[in-house]
């Protein structure tokens, strides 16, 4: 087996001319491929270590030995040299492109945080351009619906004497409930509004509201007035308020009809105004 340094001098020496003192290696031609085996490399070995110890005695004698190199070797060494500095180029040429690359990365990640951020941003403005949408929208429709509501309280012909007839006009029973309500909310402490109160009252109780006809019945007595209405509304108040669960107010009522207008009554209203009191159990 040939010693990594006995190789080395043989892969150094091999191909190159050795000139110095009298001896001299020298090339001539290529030589046919050579098949190795043990005895080849052992022969091999044999002259490697002669020839360093030749070597080692003519230095020692101050006898230097010149070794002029193969044309060969110095034009392989020449590509290898070459191939160095492409390899060096190519190195460089890397590491920029790598520089390059960590450059363009971050300014992707800028560019993607910088994105994110703006897309925050607009999502946030259209958020919030849709609540005012929203608000806009909600403003409109109460503005309409207060104007819808202005404009269905609005006095129609523009007085309670008017208001009145109009409504008293009217067919549909809705529709003249309506207009008895807007004539009380336009002209409220008339005698048209009173008027009104015991119409919408009767207009109630036709439509099993005994609720509202007491509300209605209640607003057009206020005050008691000495209209000829009066006695008969008086007794429907008491009625609707029976008719409800609510005894006690129904006699307290029936006790007004007694006081204000049964003396003016005629024998009917009495006859109810007795039934009433009846029903109520009023003692």
């Amino acid at each position: 087996m040939i010693k990594p340094l006995h190789r080395n001098l043989l892969l150094a020496t091999v191909g190159l001319c050795v000139v110095g003192g009298g001896i001299a290696v020298s090339q001539t031609q290529p030589l046919a491929p050579v098949e190795w085996d043990n005895r080849r490399l052992d022969t091999l070995d044999r002259n490697v270590r002669r020839l360093e110890r030749a070597l080692t005695q003519r230095n020692a004698v101050g006898q230097p030995v010149l070794v002029e190199p193969d044309p060969e070797v110095v034009a392989l060494q020449g590509q290898v040299g070459e191939m160095d500095r492409r390899l060096q180029d190519l190195e460089s040429s890397l590491q920029r492109i790598t520089r390059d690359g960590e450059q363009t990365a971050f300014k992707l990640d800028e560019a993607s945080r910088d994105n994110t951020a703006l897309r925050n941003r607009l999502n946030d403005a259209d958020t919030r351009i849709k609540a005012l949408e929203d608000q806009a929208k909600a403003a409109a429709a109460a503005a309409a619906q207060a104007a819808a509501a202005e404009e269905a309280t609005k006095s129609p012909t523009g007085s309670a004497a008017g208001d009145l007839t109009a409504a008293r006009a009217l067919t549909d029973a809705a529709a003249q409930a309506q207009a008895y309500e807007v004539l009380i909310a336009n002209w409220p402490s008339t005698p048209q509004s009173a008027e009104a109160g015991y119409r919408l009252g009767d207009l109630r109780r036709a439509g099993d509201d005994m609720n509202g006809a007491v509300q209605a019945y209640a607003g057009a007595l206020n005050g008691w007035p000495t209209t000829p209405w009066a006695g008969e509304t008086t007794l429907k108040l008491a009625r609707a308020l029976a008719a409800t669960n609510r005894n006690p107010q129904a006699c307290a009522a029936l006790g007004e009809f007694n006081r204000r207008y049964a003396a003016a009554a005629s024998a009917q209203l009495k006859t109810i105004a007795g039934q009433i009191r009846t029903q109520a159990r009023c003692t």
